[in-house]
């Protein structure tokens, strides 16, 4: 009877009666469950997902030969040219959707092959900067001292100087170097610019990664640790570590956009991807080249619209995951 009164008590309140069955009700949800339940991160990591499945599913279709008359007229579908149809409006047909060029190459098909190259570049040059700077930050917050002070001092002489001055330093002096191992020019320029935007983007993931380790050293469970006799191993693997997930995601996350934005930025400059191998920023450049005499809307608005709606995506999935991991959130619902 009491069983039934608390279940019933359970019920009136709005508890589901199976996970009061299950013993579950009342228990606070996981993490992942957080993060399945945020709009956020459901909307961009949705929008985003459509977005790399778009782009890598039709990668057999933007470099599959052309052929005419039984012979190969172009090596991959993205470079082909036909003069007539130079600046041809968006029209049917099998990659005509988003019109052609100045050259008479389909925008689909290098919109298609231009996506993956940004995201490719955005995603190496994040995981580079990710893994640099954690290891830095971790490095001088964990030592400290002279140590932290030597590493944070070059961290901010870094911070004064122009990122674009350095990948254009790192382009010009490693770019010949990959050609004359053998690799072709484009290639090349997209190696260069993976590690070249992964090296100037550790500065912030370093400074933060060192305060949270500075935070965390300082709190009763660590000291409890070493008074146990804990080996600092042991408590950098099992203490530290673990409670350094949640701002390393955040900031992984929201470096990916960071890092297409500079390499779309670099590439609209020309110091980016090496054309005919598109890139959204190069598109765009290509698109601002060609406004004279006559504007040809196509050749920006597809390019253009699907950065935007990449980088929106990506910066909606790093929100919704710092307000998962942010303990302000829950320490307010107390």
């Amino acid at each position: 009877m009491d069983a039934m009164t608390t279940l019933a008590t359970h019920e009136s309140l709005g508890g589901p009666a199976e996970e009061i069955a299950a013993g579950t009700y009342g228990r606070p949800p996981t993490m992942w469950r957080q993060v399945l339940s945020n709009r956020r991160v459901l909307i961009g990591g949705g929008t985003l997902l459509a977005m790399l499945l778009l782009c890598v599913a039709t990668l057999p279709w933007t470099l599959g030969n052309v052929k005419k008359d039984g012979k190969v007229i172009a090596e991959h579908l993205y470079l082909q040219q036909d003069t007539d149809l130079a600046r041809k409006p968006p029209q049917g047909g099998t990659s005509g959707w988003m019109g052609y060029d100045a050259l008479g190459r389909s925008i689909m098909a290098r919109a298609l092959m231009g996506g993956t190259i940004s995201l490719s570049v955005g995603f190496a040059a994040a995981l580079i900067a990710v893994l640099l700077g954690v290891s830095v930050g971790v490095f001088a917050g964990y030592r400290g001292g002279w140590i932290d002070s030597v590493l944070m001092r070059s961290v901010d002489v870094l911070y004064g100087l122009p990122y674009v001055l350095l990948v254009v330093l790192f382009k010009v002096a490693f770019e010949p170097k990959l050609v004359d191992a053998g690799l072709d020019a484009q290639r090349a320029s997209v190696i260069v610019l993976f590690f070249a935007i992964g090296l100037v983007s550790w500065l912030t993931m370093a400074r933060v990664v060192r305060g949270q380790v500075l935070s965390l050293r300082g709190q009763p469970f660590i000291e409890a640790c070493r008074a146990m006799g804990m080996k600092e191993r042991r408590i950098f693997a099992l203490h530290i570590l673990p409670n350094l997930i949640g701002p390393i995601t955040v900031y992984a996350t929201l470096t990916v956009p960071s890092a297409m934005l500079q390499e779309s930025f670099l590439s609209f400059l020309g110091v980016g991807i090496n054309p005919p191998l598109p890139s959204w920023g190069n598109l765009a450049s290509e698109a601002v080249e060609a406004l004279y005499p006559r504007f040809h809307w196509w050749l920006l608005i597809f390019p253009c619209t699907l950065l935007a709606v990449t980088l929106l995506s990506l910066n909606f999935v790093g929100d919704g995951l710092r307000d998962v991991f942010d303990p302000k959130k829950e320490a307010a619902k107390i």
